[in-house]
C-alpha cells in the first residue's frame, strides 16, 4: 500500500509475532506427548523451539522500537475523528441538559433520536459530515440548551480520570519495571529492512 508510511516493517513484526505466538504450541505438543520426560525429542525440539523464540522476541521487539521511535501523531485527524463523532456521544448528555432545564426526557429523546438518525443518514449514506449539532442548533426545541452546547462538547468532559489514571500507572507500574533497564533506554534500535 503505497500510502502506509511503514509497513515493511509493521507487517514484519505482525508475521513475527505470529510466529512467535505459534512456538508456543511446539512447547504444548511436546508436554502432551512425553511429559517433558526429557526423551530425545524433547531435547532436540527445545535446541530449536527455545532459540528461535528468543529471537523472535528480540528482533520483533527492536522492530518495534524503531517503529515506535519514528511515530508521529496528526493531531488535526484525531480532532476530525472527535468532531465527527463527539455530537453522537454527547447526545444523552444533551437530553440530561433539556431535562434540567424543564423538558420532558421521552419527549426529548424522540426528538434527538430522529436528528441524530437523520445526521447519520447523511454520514452513511452521503458521505457528508456530521451535521447533528447544526441540526439541534435550528430545531427550536433545543433552544434552552443552545448556548450550553459548546461547554457540552468540550472533548475533554468524556475522558473522566484517564489522565490521572495514565499517570498514576506510568509512575507506580511502568516506571518501576524500566528503571532496572535505565542504562540502556536511550539506546535507539536501528535495522536494515
Amino acid at each position: 500500500m503505497p500510502y502506509k508510511r511503514n509497513p515493511m516493517r509493521s507487517e514484519r513484526c505482525c508475521s513475527l509475532a505470529r510466529h512467535l505466538m505459534v512456538l508456543v504450541g511446539d512447547a504444548q505438543q511436546t508436554a502432551a506427548t512425553q511429559w517433558l520426560e526429557r526423551t530425545l525429542d524433547d531435547s532436540a525440539n527445545r535446541r530449536i523451539s527455545l532459540p528461535e523464540a528468543f529471537l523472535t522476541a528480540d528482533i520483533l521487539l527492536s522492530t518495534l522500537q524503531n517503529v515506535s521511535e519514528g511515530l508521529v501523531v496528526y493531531p488535526k485527524v484525531i480532532d476530525r475523528h472527535i468532531r465527527q463523532e463527539l455530537p453522537f456521544m454527547a447526545s444523552e448528555n444533551i437530553i440530561m441538559e433539556m431535562v434540567k432545564a424543564g423538558g420532558n426526557r421521552q419527549d426529548c429523546h424522540e426528538k434527538i433520536r430522529v436528528l441524530s438518525q437523520e445526521s447519520g443518514a447523511v454520514v452513511k449514506e452521503q458521505g457528508g459530515d456530521n451535521d447533528l449539532v447544526e441540526r439541534i442548533k435550528s430545531c427550536q426545541y433545543f433552544a434552552p440548551v443552545h448556548s450550553k452546547l459548546d461547554a457540552i462538547l468540550d472533548a475533554s468532559t468524556f475522558i473522566g480520570r484517564a489522565p490521572q489514571q495514565v499517570s498514576k500507572f506510568i509512575e507506580k507500574e511502568v516506571q518501576a519495571a524500566l528503571d532496572p533497564f535505565k542504562s540502556q533506554l536511550n539506546s535507539t534500535s536501528s535495522i536494515d529492512v
